[in-house]
């Protein structure tokens, strides 16, 4: 017969990070919970406790399959945002030839990747952007190399023209995703835009990368 401290122990070892049934779901959910709060308050200001009362548990679950908050927050880089960035790095392998086929292939794999993440712009704002980010050094070496220098040396394979410079073009691409969707808010009060949503920025900036995009290459086409 096991002792049951022993059982214990070893279901313990067994089952945190890689709980099966219910037990997965509720692990999802702590997952989930933790991204709204870290994008609403920080990753330093939110606690284990407000995290596990958002899902209606105690801490002690989030200890029980995470061991802690340094490994909730690699557990939610490992699970939800580098998973994430597998459909836009598929948008972007299967676009079409040229620049602006590029970049749009690009804003529209953002715009699908915010409307499955919402909680994505405030956090890459608040936790990337800002200086002491809790995820600037983990993204800095995980998701750089994946996508956006990826997609710097695609760029730099195109005609751009003179002016464009494509690391820059990707600096451009990321401000022109990321940042409306986490200043949509704001946007909405300060021009009375309550239809200022997803779709409405997308086409805004596929209508602008259009023309622009559009024109440098056929500058750069012309001067070749």
């Amino acid at each position: 017969m096991s002792h049951p401290a022993v059982t214990r122990a070893s279901q313990r070892h067994r089952r945190r990070g890689r709980p099966d049934g219910h037990d997965r779901d509720l692990r999802e959910r702590l997952l989930d919970a933790a991204a709204v709060h870290f994008a609403r308050s920080g990753i330093a200001a939110t606690s284990l406790r407000t995290i596990a009362a958002a899902v209606d548990v105690t801490p002690a679950m989030l200890h029980y399959y995470f061991g802690g908050k340094a490994q909730l927050v690699q557990a939610l880089v490992e699970e939800r945002l580098l998973p994430a960035l597998v459909p836009v790095q598929a948008a972007l392998d299967h676009a079409g030839a040229g620049p602006l086929a590029l970049a749009e292939a690009f804003v529209r794999g953002m715009d699908d990747l915010v409307d499955q993440k919402p909680w994505l712009p405030a956090l890459w704002v608040r936790e990337v952007l800002c200086e002491g980010g809790g995820l600037r050094r983990l993204l800095l070496e995980r998701f750089m190399p994946r996508l956006p220098q990826a997609l710097a040396r695609r760029f730099a394979a195109m005609p751009l023209g003179d002016r464009l410079d494509p690391h820059l073009l990707v600096v451009s691409l990321v401000g022109l995703t990321l940042f409306p969707a986490a200043g949509a808010p704001i946007w909405r009060q300060a021009f009375g835009l309550q239809s200022l949503h997803g779709q409405v920025l997308r086409d805004h900036t596929l209508a602008l990368l259009a023309h622009g995009l559009a024109a440098s290459s056929s500058m750069a086409g012309e001067a070749a």
